[in-house]
């Protein structure tokens, strides 16, 4: 396919073999669920996702269908990552190549490889501009608007629960340097198109996180930038659903790592959104760039992770520029070794001062590691305790989070936990688990994954939203299957 016309070329790439080079080292390394362990030495994750995930972040790679028949990927691919992106898999051409005709196939290997490798999806990409079947070429005013919005029902549907992100729209704001909108075809149905897919990837998917996608925003006081600020911040005032925002980070093609990256994630992140790397590729992968993304990201707690785009140098779509982590071989690079290094000695993410992400249900994922750092009890005493840690309120909401820990000598297999809003706060929706509000009460009962609570472990990464009318105070009263828990 040719190059699109900002000058990105297209992502379709064939696999070709490859070769694993291996070299051992001359010190002896014991390897233990993805831990290495030296004499002398503190023990350090062994796996870009294992260290991310001991941080409260995922390290994840796009995952194509063309290499899941090498052997050399696969291996990569499903020992270093723990998130998973389709390349293309999901969107529009390849899952409604003729309307109201869906086809999953290809997708559905992906989320396959994913669930026996342990890792969790994000889904891309429900509403683009870009790689629309030829179909949709022929409508235009409503007729298009409905049929972008049946087929974001339906795509989300299918895969409701499996999901743990949607790029719910992709790309939509121009690079002409005014912040404005991308005068696209979907553009052209109304300025309130990528509202009305927000609504309805929510209404499809209520547990997914839900997302807006782009590149080229990673300088905040850039106008592009601030075009999608200033749509997060109408979003937010008026109980849009909208819950991270997904910068590509393609510092690739003449677009270099900045110094002022940090500041783009932290003043998204104070929108009351999280920060999501989506696409990142370095040139030449330098590794100093490399492990100041990472830096930067563990400097965010509301940062949730980094999803390179590709495994290998040769998958890549931009491979002239070498911009991953292993080379076209297979072997591990420069860059690797340095984001290693970073993710194991970042600072975890309790101890950073602002809050915890939200995280949405992923069916195939793994209930979130008890042992963790974040994780230890911040009121023992109780049978239970609830941690409650609220995003930045805006001037009619807020999102917070909740860390149960289950502080009795038995595990929990099942949960259910109810929690009262304070005066003038109405609920609106939640993330991670199944909620039944009434007035001011909620009961929230666990997912799939999540319904075991070791006995003195944590589960976090639940969730909710509100709507006040000018009282931002916090829940402060929780039981647990009956028993009452103390709560911060």
């Amino acid at each position: 396919m040719t190059d699109d016309p900002h000058g990105r070329s297209s992502r379709w790439r064939l696999g070709r073999p490859a070769r694993l080079g291996m070299a051992m080292g001359a010190a002896t390394v014991l390897t233990v669920l993805g831990t290495v362990m030296t004499p002398g030495i503190s023990s350090a994750a062994a796996t870009l996702g294992a260290s991310a995930a001991e941080h409260g972040r995922y390290f994840g790679t796009a995952i194509s269908t063309g290499h899941l028949g090498d052997s050399n990927y696969q291996t990569i691919a499903g020992r270093e990552f723990n998130m998973a992106t389709p390349e293309n898999e999901m969107k529009w051409d390849a899952t409604e190549p003729q309307q109201n005709n869906f086809t999953y196939g290809n997708a559905q290997q992906v989320v396959s490889f994913a669930t026996s490798h342990n890792m969790r999806m994000r889904g891309h990409a429900l509403a683009w501009h870009n790689q629309q079947p030829p179909w949709v070429g022929g409508l235009s005013g409503t007729a298009l608007r409905n049929a972008m919005l049946n087929h974001v029902t339906n795509v989300a549907t299918h895969f409701r629960g499996q999901i743990y992100a949607w790029d719910v729209v992709n790309e939509a704001f121009s690079d002409n340097g005014d912040g404005s909108r991308r005068n696209s075809n979907l553009q052209q149905t109304g300025n309130d198109w990528i509202e009305a897919a927000f609504r309805a990837a929510r209404a499809a998917d209520p547990g997914a996180k839900l997302c807006y996608n782009d590149y080229n925003i990673d300088f905040w006081t850039a106008a592009k930038t601030q075009g999608v600020a200033n749509m997060i911040r109408d979003f937010k005032s008026r109980g849009v659903p909208i819950d991270c925002v997904g910068l590509q980070s393609h510092f690739t093609g003449g677009t270099n790592y900045n110094s002022s990256y940090r500041t783009t994630i932290q003043n998204f992140a104070a929108l009351g959104v999280s920060v999501q790397i989506t696409e990142l590729d370095i040139t030449n992968a330098n590794a100093n760039s490399y492990a100041g993304v990472v830096n930067d990201c563990y400097a965010v707690a509301t940062c949730d992770g980094i999803t390179v785009w590709g495994v290998r140098d040769s998958d890549s779509w931009r491979s002239g520029e070498s911009p991953l982590l292993f080379d076209g071989s297979g072997n591990k690079k420069a860059a690797y070794n340095s984001t290693l290094t970073a993710l194991n000695s970042g600072v975890p993410q309790s101890s950073n001062p602002q809050s915890s992400p939200p995280r949405s249900s992923a069916a195939q994922s793994s209930p979130p590691r008890s042992s963790n750092p974040q994780s230890s009890n911040p009121n023992p005493g109780g049978a239970c305790a609830v941690q409650v840690t609220q995003n930045p309120p805006w001037n009619t909401g807020y999102t917070a989070n909740l860390r149960i820990t289950n502080n009795s000598s038995s595990a929990i297999n099942g949960w259910t936990l109810v929690f009262t809003l304070p005066s003038g706060q109405t609920f609106q929706s939640g993330w991670n688990a199944t909620y039944t509000p009434s007035g001011s009460q909620v009961t929230a009962r666990n997912v799939n994954w999540n319904g075991t609570i070791p006995a003195g472990g944590s589960i976090g990464d639940i969730g909710f939203q509100v709507t006040h009318t000018g009282n931002t105070a916090k829940p402060s009263s929780f039981t647990l299957n009956g028993s009452t828990c103390t709560a911060s």
